[in-house]
């Protein structure tokens, strides 16, 4: 009775996957998702977007008289405040918009919103009334430029109507000066103006239209270059072109596709152009010009390799760099966070895993890489990251830390299972690296600790938790928790039944995404993410496209689009860009099961679900090649795996359904 009430609890309090309200659609001639706006629509969303100077959350929404709400948070990373601690970028929240200040016939804009459309860009197209059988079609856009501290708007207008229409565009240079003793750099100066203004009189069918920039730049230095908006708006598409163009997904679900499509976006495009080099940021109004070993070094810097694009991998690189400057003899952690720049760190939580995380990170990211010169460089931050983990062994063989990546907003114990599965797979991925530099006694070594702690780890962990056999996240652990998920993607599957019950059981999947513990409210996308990849690593492949097809919906056409989240309660779903790149690895790790091997070599487990015939992933840039990976079924039992490089047929190969191939570029 207990279980149940408590599970009837949890459904209440928030959302759920399958019952939220799916407002948007796909448009596959734009490429976008699109919400077309109904009578009774009234509904607000946000979306966050980033250049390398800049990010944005952009809250808008559709009232009930079907006009506009729009806001927009902005986020300089490089403008740093007092004190210049992990929060300290300059920010700013507007309702600023040149169209208060517009005139359509001597009046002020009114617009009624007919469809809100995202592409990478948002565009928002408005019906403009002007009078009897007087009309006018807005179609503004809102992006943030790719290079320059600016976010950018572009107006629209086109006569639809049957007379002439007199719009006064304003013509305004606003500026605010921040409090210098405020700023690590002094005083910051915000402008917001307008281009093209002017009076313009309309026919029929013609149009007219101007833009704006709200931007922010040090007061000592001279202000950037005015805004080319027509330049600024094709900068973003060829950016978001290039993102679609590499690592593509081909299934027959488009909400899949489309989905795994904008994660690549998300992914890449929060990392900033700091004078400590490039930093990827997760966002959210937090967390800009900062690394964490969690976000960084363990969720998206293994997807980067394959997404073939460079200045993602130099934020890689840059990334573990930074962590490697904290390498020591006396075998201190390294700290969690490298922030303000580079230039200061934040540890506040202790030791949470942090070398078993940034191992794990490094060696995957090495072997996707296929770079010699980096992995030389890298290759003795990842040695001391394993001795770390082998220095922090307990009695029991499993790993000691303070926490978890969740930081004790629920209890890991001693040693938690997180850190000990992490530091597994950077054994194994450490062994593949140390055969490629030709050190095969330290591969020979390192698989043999991996084999003991994978012993370990089911002696220590293994336990039956309320009814299923699956694990204890920590000694003494008797209430189910999302990450039991993490042995499964780091291919232990020796618990795979009984875990996955345990996931997908009413006690833990709300269909929502995963509870961080059964009973609680509180789910983050990241332990959702990697249980849907451990899911068809284990072979549970029905159930885990049936899972990734609801998730999918709902984060791409439901209420909050159109990425993967954060969490919830705490942060309100931001958009949290690290969390995309989990998006992309439950296809490329989990459903084409690709397990990096070698620095031109890998392993792959594809599981391709019942009623699909083929899926694809075609252009994947890793282990220097430029590849694609084609799986047709023959039949029940059996699949084509075809692998072709640049053209060339590498592998190709009938496998049963669930075997493994090995490929060598």
């Amino acid at each position: 009775m207990k279980k149940m009430f408590l599970t009837a609890l949890v459904l209440s309090v928030f959302p759920v996957i399958g019952s939220a309200r799916q407002f948007w659609n796909i448009d596959h001639d734009r490429n976008s998702i699109v919400w077309s706006v109904g009578q009774d629509d009234v509904h607000s969303d946000h979306v966050e977007m980033a250049g390398r100077q800049i990010a944005a959350v952009v809250r808008y929404g559709v009232n009930p008289d079907k006009t506009l709400s729009l806001n927009k948070s902005l986020v300089w990373p490089m403008l740093r405040t007092v004190p210049n601690n992990t929060h300290a970028s300059l920010m700013r929240r507007y309702d600023w918009s040149p169209l208060n200040a517009t005139t359509v016939n001597g009046r002020s804009v009114k617009q009624h919103v007919d469809t809100i459309v995202f592409d990478g860009v948002l565009t928002i197209v408005s019906t403009v009334a002007a009078g009897r059988d007087m009309r006018l079609k807005l179609t503004q856009t809102c992006f943030p430029s790719v290079t320059e501290p600016s976010l950018v708007e572009t107006f629209r207008f086109v006569n639809t109507g049957n007379k002439d229409v007199t719009i006064e565009f304003p013509e305004m240079h606003d500026v605010a000066t921040t409090n210098s003793d405020k700023g690590v750099y002094g005083g910051y100066k915000i402008v917001m103006e307008t281009y093209g203004g002017g009076s313009v009189t309309l026919k029929p069918g013609e149009e007219a239209a101007f833009s704006s920039s709200i931007s922010a730049f040090r007061a000592s230095t001279d202000r950037p270059k005015p805004i080319d908006a027509a330049a600024e708006l094709s900068d973003r598409r060829k950016s978001v072109a290039q993102r679609s163009s590499s690592l593509v997904l081909e299934t027959p679900d488009s909400v899949i596709n489309k989905m795994f499509d904008f994660a690549k976006l998300r992914a890449c495009e929060s990392i900033f152009a700091t004078k400590g080099g490039p930093m990827h940021g997760p966002g959210g109004e937090s967390y800009y010009a900062a690394i964490w070993a969690n976000d960084q070094a363990e969720y998206v810097n293994p997807f980067f390799p394959f997404t073939g694009y460079d200045y993602a991998n130099e934020s890689a690189l840059n990334s573990f760099r930074h962590f490697a400057r904290y390498m020591n003899d006396r075998w201190d952690p390294i700290p969690s966070s490298i922030i303000a720049e580079g230039d200061s760190y934040w540890n506040g939580a202790g030791d949470r895993g942090d070398a078993a995380m940034i191992g794990y990170g490094a060696a995957r990211y090495l072997l996707a890489r296929n770079d010699i010169e980096e992995t030389r460089e890298l290759w003795p931050l990842i040695v001391w990251c394993l001795e770390y983990n082998r220095r922090k062994l307990n009695s029991d063989g499993t790993v000691n830390s303070n926490s978890d990546e969740l930081e004790g907003r629920f209890p890991s114990g001693e040693a938690n299972l997180c850190t000990s599965s992490l530091y597994y797979d950077a054994l194994i991925s450490a062994s593949y690296i140390a055969d490629e530099l030709k050190q095969h006694k330290t591969a020979r070594s390192y698989r043999k600790q991996a084999e003991r702690l994978r012993k370990d780890i089911d002696r220590y962990f293994a336990s039956e938790v309320e009814g299923f056999d699956t694990y204890a996240y920590y000694k003494g652990n008797d209430v189910l928790r999302a990450w039991i998920c993490i042995p499964l993607t780091a291919g232990i599957t020796e618990r795979a039944e009984g875990t996955l019950a345990a996931l997908f059981s009413p006690r833990l999947w709300t269909e929502n995404g995963l509870l961080t513990q059964a009973g609680d409210s509180t789910f983050w996308d990241r332990s959702t993410l990697y249980a849907l990849r451990g899911a068809f690593i284990a072979g549970e492949t029905e159930k885990a496209i049936d899972f990734v097809r609801k998730y999918s919906r709902t984060r791409l056409l439901g209420e909050h689009v159109p990425y993967a989240v954060e969490a919830w309660p705490e942060g309100g779903q931001r958009h949290l860009s690290a969390e995309s790149g989990l998006y992309g690895r439950i296809f490329t790790e989990g459903m084409f099961g690709i397990r990096p091997t070698g620095f031109r070599s890998f392993s792959v487990t594809p599981r391709l679900p019942r009623d699909w015939n083929s899926m694809a992933l075609r252009k994947i840039r890793a282990f220097g090649g430029d590849f694609d990976i084609e799986v047709r079924r023959v039949n029940d039992n059996k699949m084509r795996v075809l692998i072709t490089d640049s053209g060339k047929t590498v592998l190709d190969r009938e496998i049963r359904i669930g075997s493994t191939v090995s490929c060598k570029l």
